[in-house]
């Protein structure tokens, strides 16, 4: 199935060389859950902060439900500031 996967700030890193806007295009089992994603492109999951599928946030408990074809996942580390 294909999906739409964001990652921003300093998770940016892990996206292939030459992503633009943060995000790619990935085609992936249907039975893959966002925690499979992330492990997949080598993301620590200790630095994942806020995860959104299709904008609605992810909790941690509920990170290892399946996608679905057309989802786009977008994720965030951890921001400090003032």
């Amino acid at each position: 199935m294909n999906l739409t996967f964001k990652l921003y700030a300093s998770l940016s890193e892990y996206l292939p060389p030459g992503t633009a806007n943060h995000q790619v295009k990935v085609n992936v089992a249907a039975d893959t859950t966002p925690v499979m994603l992330l492990e997949r492109y080598g993301v620590p999951l200790t630095d994942v902060h806020l995860v959104l599928v299709n904008g609605v946030f992810v909790p941690p408990s509920e990170r290892n439900t399946p996608l679905t074809e057309g989802d786009q996942l977008a994720v965030w580390p951890a921001v400090a500031g003032g």
